[in-house]
């Protein structure tokens, strides 16, 4: 290695060492970008540690033919969606329909035939309610004709019956947090050696901007390795009981790439702010909404078509999205590949937008 080869491998180190430690000394920082974090995934977790599907709650006033001629083994896998109530008030029963205790409440009209009453201010229960009695009269009529059905269904769900809210919870958190710090260090960084007049210093003395980048962006890696790492150990406790697939290893490239993509969002403000308080502002306009435009929060299965296009912009859908796949839903080295060429491409846009926008010293 020549002599300026070696100066510039010496300047690199000494960055990554100056930097990793002011780091580790702002305990600010270390809770914001490693702690709290972990902690939204403990709050989650725990939440989510014991939910399922909930029940349907059916009150049934009187005598329903329908439901109780139905044999006992159909019986009971109804039961298994479906919570049945038999009350005696009809007018209390339908008030609190009204009111939600109850989801619907079903009784035989004049002509023997079952009226469902339900209430439309929750219109996934109601599908939910009328789905399922609707089954159960198209099952009694098949029995009273006395033919056979023509067909049966076979309901299977694909993923794994084991899987658990934590294998959905844990990959949008952890993009939020690597996004988070990413962007608010790269931010927080330029604008505080900026207004200390560090970038003026770095630029007289014999030290490459290639080494500052560089150190830069190995720190924060490392930072969002270490999220990684954290996030993985603590879900895969017999608590929460994450369970990873053969490829989640995977997610390191992902996070490298992604890191880099959420950094060039921090440079880009951080050339525009010109003090802390301004930068932060900026910055949680950008990550918030993209946090929940991006499924870490909520997922957008059910959200306007448009929206879910609208989506497709912000680099942390791709990490989120690609992360679910890789630890917890079998995918692959072709399900990681694209998401991780579109997060470069994205950083190296942003990244010559900010190296436009970029100044040595204060204007």
């Amino acid at each position: 290695m020549s002599a300026p080869e070696q100066d510039r491998a010496s300047s690199y180190a000494s960055l990554s060492r100056v930097m990793g430690k002011a780091f580790l000394r702002d305990r600010t920082t270390v809770f914001f970008v490693l702690l709290m974090p972990l902690l939204f995934l403990v709050l989650f977790g725990a939440l989510f540690k014991g939910s399922s599907s909930p029940h349907v709650k059916i009150a049934q006033y009187g005598p329903v033919t329908v439901l109780d001629s139905m044999p006992a083994g159909e019986r009971a896998a109804v039961t298994q969606v479906v919570t049945i109530t038999r009350v005696t008030d009809e007018a209390a029963a339908l008030e609190q329909v009204r009111k939600g205790t109850y989801d619907a409440l079903i009784e035989d009209g004049p002509d023997g035939q079952p009226v469902l009453h339900y209430s439309a201010s929750d219109q996934v229960k109601a599908g939910s309610v009328q789905g399922v009695l609707n089954s159960v009269v198209q099952t009694a009529n098949q029995a009273a004709s006395g033919r056979p059905a023509a067909y049966t269904l076979t309901s299977d769900q694909v993923e794994d019956k084991s899987l658990k809210p934590i294998q959905y919870v844990t990959p949008g958190l952890l993009g939020w947090a690597i996004a988070t710090g990413a962007v608010f260090g790269a931010s927080f960084t330029l604008v505080n050696w900026r207004k200390k007049r560090v970038l003026r210093r770095l630029r007289l003395a014999p030290v490459s901007i290639g080494a500052v980048v560089a150190a830069r962006v190995t720190v924060s890696v490392l930072v969002a390795l270490a999220q990684t790492g954290l996030f993985l150990v603590v879900a895969t406790t017999p608590f929460f009981g994450l369970k990873l697939t053969g490829n989640w290893w995977l997610v390191i490239p992902l996070v490298v790439c992604a890191t880099i993509a959420f950094m060039s969002i921090g440079l880009v403000t951080g050339s525009i702010a010109k003090t802390e308080e301004a930068a932060n502002g900026i910055n949680q306009v950008v990550v918030l909404p993209m946090s929940f435009l991006s499924g870490s929060f909520i997922p957008l299965d059910s959200a306007p078509h448009w929206l879910q296009t609208v989506s497709h912009v912000f680099p942390l859908r791709y990490l989120v999205t690609s992360a679910q796949s890789v630890l917890t839903r079998g995918g692959g080295v072709m399900d990681a590949l694209p998401a991780m060429g579109g997060l470069l491409a994205f950083a190296a846009v942003l990244t010559a937008i900010a190296w436009k926008l970029f100044r040595w010293d204060e204007v």
